[in-house]
Order: structure tokens, then C-alpha cells, then sequence
């Protein structure tokens, strides 16, 4: 089943290039909470430090450039705007392809219909691994990216 994609990535990896490349918005911890209580998961703790300063956003990892899906913020219209195409959303919108991982929460799109995603712990359902993961769409087929979450979602210095 295919599925109309609500970003279309124009962003792509150049060379080995790792990181963060475009800066998103901020947003409250409570709207990460509320996420992750509508999933029934604890994202790791590297990703929810970097969502609360740059919500959504983009990034570079092999094989490609990502974009990636903010956090549901409802505190004022634009922002509600400005996240309509949530982790909530299209984690629930990914459920309906054939092939979609049981354990995946959707993080980001590639604008070809790869998903970015972490997988629940098969010791802990209640949380994520702390690895970061794509997903192909065409093949069904999980590659893992990183362990090392820090490298992916590094802070900004203050």
C-alpha cells in the first residue's frame, strides 16, 4: 500500500557527513511526555534532550538525509501549524503499510518512503533502544544507522 508523503526531503547525504544540518524550533518537555504516553514508550534520552531545543528539523546519516517529525505542540497556532506531520501521526500512519515493524516508532522521512525509527526494547516495550534505525519501505528490511545516539542528536553548546 502506498501512502501520500506529507514532506518531500530536497536535503541528501554528501559524502560520509553526519549530524544535524538545518536548525528546527524548541519545544516543552510536556509535549514529549504526552507523546510518549499516547505511544506507550520512553524515547532515549539523548533524542529527548535534543527534540526540547530543536523539534523536527533535519538530518544527515548514511544512506541519506532525513526529515524529521516534530513533537505535537499545541501551544499557539502556529506551532500547532508547524507540527501537524507529529511523530504521533505518522508513527499511526506507518502502521499501515505492509512490512511495518511491530516494535517501530516513526522519527523521520526520507521524502522516498524510507522511515528513520527506533525500535521498542524487546526486554523493556516501554522504551526505545538506544540505537536509531532505518526502515525500507520496498524491502520491509531494518538497517541500523547508529549506537551512538550523541552522534546523530548532538546538542548545541550553550
Amino acid at each position: 500500500m502506498c501512502l501520500p508523503l506529507a514532506v518531500w526531503s530536497t536535503a541528501r547525504l554528501i559524502g560520509n557527513d553526519v549530524g544535524p544540518t538545518e536548525m528546527a524550533f524548541s519545544v516543552e518537555a510536556r509535549f514529549i511526555d504526552e507523546a510518549e504516553r499516547k505511544l506507550g514508550v520512553r524515547f532515549p534520552e539523548t533524542y529527548r534532550q535534543k527534540m526540547q531545543t530543536e523539534s523536527g528539523g533535519h538530518v544527515s546519516t548514511p544512506p541519506d538525509g532525513w526529515d524529521l517529525h516534530p513533537f505535537f505542540d499545541k501551544s499557539d497556532k502556529k506551532r500547532l501549524k508547524r507540527t501537524a506531520n507529529h511523530i504521533i501521526r505518522e508513527t499511526e500512519i506507518s502502521r499501515r503499510w505492509s512490512g511495518w515493524p511491530e516494535r517501530a516508532i516513526a522519527i523521520g522521512e526520507n521524502g522516498a518512503g524510507d522511515r528513520l525509527i527506533f525500535l521498542r526494547s524487546e526486554e523493556d516495550p516501554a522504551r526505545c533502544d538506544d540505537a536509531l534505525y532505518w526502515w525500507d519501505h520496498e524491502t520491509g528490511t531494518i538497517h541500523l544507522i547508529t549506537k551512538d545516539l550523541d552522534r546523530i542528536f548532538e546538542t548545541p553548546k550553550q
